[in-house]
């Protein structure tokens, strides 16, 4: 058995994202999580790859906004490699405008995007539909933006270690770590670097979501009064999700999950009688600067981390991936100081 180059110790989006690009230059790779592949948040259903809006740009934003761009090449290239599908499509994203005021701020920042999105998509005011999808807009305007796109965490994981195993890489319960060692573990992950430093470096926040049975493939996500209805591929629109710092169970499904989609089924006409196909619950890792936490690890001299990708992970996964790969491989380190493990510490 060859000796790896690379082990990733976690199999979510940021460890097997990571894995890949890896694999694809031809490392020898290895990735331990004795749960399994998408064990963790990267399990979930939502998978809506949305932008930060275009206003007081900085390098993050800048990074997603690249990711975002990068996405559709990224997640075919997954596909064609190992197989399965993702999910993933960039069919844009709507919202409601309440008020003038509303009406206002969008129109300035529709003038950002024009700036700040390369040409390579819009963000535009345009008049609401009355097509059973669109939800109301007490001004009968939206925001349409083309940046967004959507997939479907589980099956874009489950599709990652597919493409990762087709290029020879193994995915294992247990192992020795070997070569380059990137901890890519989630809230176990954000938990042991705070048990060694002096305060909280981050944590799990639970989030509850489901799904419900309506075909809406191809139409544009909807982002309705915090709330994201995202439809699937497979028949399916995505309700979510909840935000909670304090939880018990963080797989358990409650009555906060039911008032999300009783929002949901309030806000588009089209979703009043479709039956809940899922309901799920998981912990998401975010790190104290809310921020991804990429680089050298903080506490073994020598390793890496990626973690944190809390609500934005799956958007920000291909740009994780390659400025991870040259800085593993090449030693060629291009990762913004917003995102260095240091800014959490």
């Amino acid at each position: 058995m060859a000796t790896a180059d690379v082990t990733v110790m976690g199999a979510g989006v940021f460890g097997l994202s990571i894995a890949w690009a890896c694999v694809q230059r031809g490392a020898v790779v290895q990735v331990i999580d004795p749960a399994g592949v998408a064990a963790g948040a990267s399990g979930g259903i939502v998978g809506a790859l949305a932008p930060h809006v275009p206003e007081q740009w900085n390098a993050k934003k800048a990074f997603q906004r690249d990711s975002l761009l990068a996405s559709a090449d990224f997640w075919a290239g997954v596909t064609a490699a190992g197989g399965l599908p993702t999910g993933y499509v960039r069919s844009g994203r709507v919202q409601p405008l309440a008020d003038a005021a509303a009406v206002a701020l969008a129109e300035a920042r529709a003038q950002g995007a024009a700036a700040l999105w390369l040409g390579q998509a819009d963000w535009r005011v345009v008049a609401a539909e009355a097509d059973g999808w669109t939800p109301h807009s007490p001004t009968g305007l939206m925001v349409q933006d083309t940046l967004s796109a959507l997939l479907h965490p589980r099956q874009a994981t489950h599709a990652l270690a597919a493409a990762v195993t087709a290029l020879g890489g193994r995915i294992v319960a247990e192992g020795t770590p070997q070569g380059a060692v990137v901890w890519a573990t989630g809230v176990a992950g954000l938990v042991a670097m705070t048990d060694r430093h002096t305060r909280s470096v981050g944590a799990g926040v639970k989030g509850q979501a489901a799904t419900l049975r309506h075909g809406a493939a191809g139409l544009p996500q909807l982002f309705v009064d915090g709330l994201h209805i995202v439809p699937h591929l497979d028949g399916t629109v995505a309700i979510g999700s909840t935000t909670e710092r304090d939880y018990d169970d963080p797989a358990a499904t409650d009555a906060q999950l039911d008032a999300l989609i009783a929002r949901a089924r309030d806000a588009v006409p089209a979703l009043r009688d479709a039956p809940v196909a899922e309901r799920w619950a998981g912990a998401r890792p975010r790190s104290r600067s809310r921020a991804p936490m990429i680089g050298p690890h903080p506490f073994q001299l020598g390793a890496f981390v990626a973690n944190g990708g809390f609500k934005i992970g799956f958007g920000m996964a291909p740009g994780v991936a390659l400025v991870m790969v040259d800085l593993i491989l090449d030693g060629v380190d291009r990762i913004p100081d917003d995102f260095r493990p240091v800014v959490s510490l």
